[in-house]
């Protein structure tokens, strides 16, 4: 069983996950998405950051049975995602951030369910 905290913070992956989807649903894609500097694109690196950061405290609060869900390359690659969102903003190479977008999050998500429901 895991805790009520680690819960909460798979959750909100989950959640960022969503925001995202629907900001490239909005958008009819996700290059229209990234395109759209003033607002989408600074939402979806925003989120992306978040589910770094609940991956990290998952990490870091020794919350390691409830991210064995997770592929260990999809946590470390949010936090490596977001350590450039972080320090190189203007350097983004956003056919990563696509690539991730399409390839990535569906399995975060997938991951993060498969946890909950545990």
């Amino acid at each position: 069983m895991y805790s009520k905290k680690s819960k909460l913070r798979v959750e909100n992956i989950l959640k960022k996950v969503t925001f995202i989807e629907n900001i490239v649903k909005e958008k009819g894609s996700v290059v229209g998405a990234l395109e759209d500097e003033q607002s989408a694109r600074a939402a979806i690196l925003m989120h992306l950051t978040a589910i770094a950061e609940q991956f990290d405290k998952l990490l870091h609060s020794g919350e390691l049975e409830i991210l064995s869900h997770f592929e260990k390359q999809d946590i470390k690659g949010s936090y490596e995602l977001r350590n450039f969102i972080a320090h190189d903003y203007e350097g983004i190479d956003f056919c990563i951030v696509e690539e991730v977008i399409q390839e990535r999050l569906p399995v975060i998500a997938k991951s993060a369910e498969k946890a909950l429901d545990a």
